[in-house]
């Protein structure tokens, strides 16, 4: 188990727990980051932030301080 920032690109994981706490733990499971949810890394800018996930059939860019909060397996 690790966490999504962690994910080479290409390979899909699927979330297991989320880190953080008020706003911004429900921030991130606004975006559709749940329990079980598949997430696929497509790219990660040359800086490493941002990185673009694919889940539930949309992109999405996440920072990589909230990709940290995101363990999966």
């Amino acid at each position: 188990m690790g966490t999504l920032k962690a994910v080479k690109i290409g390979k899909t994981a699927r979330v297991v727990r989320i880190g953080g706490e008020g706003a911004l733990k429900r921030r991130i499971m606004d975006m559709g980051i749940t329990r079980g949810v598949e997430i696929t890394v497509r790219k990660v800018a040359p800086l490493g932030d941002p990185i673009e996930v694919t889940l539930r059939g949309y992109e999405l860019s996440l920072r990589k301080a909230d990709a940290e909060l995101i363990e999966v397996e």
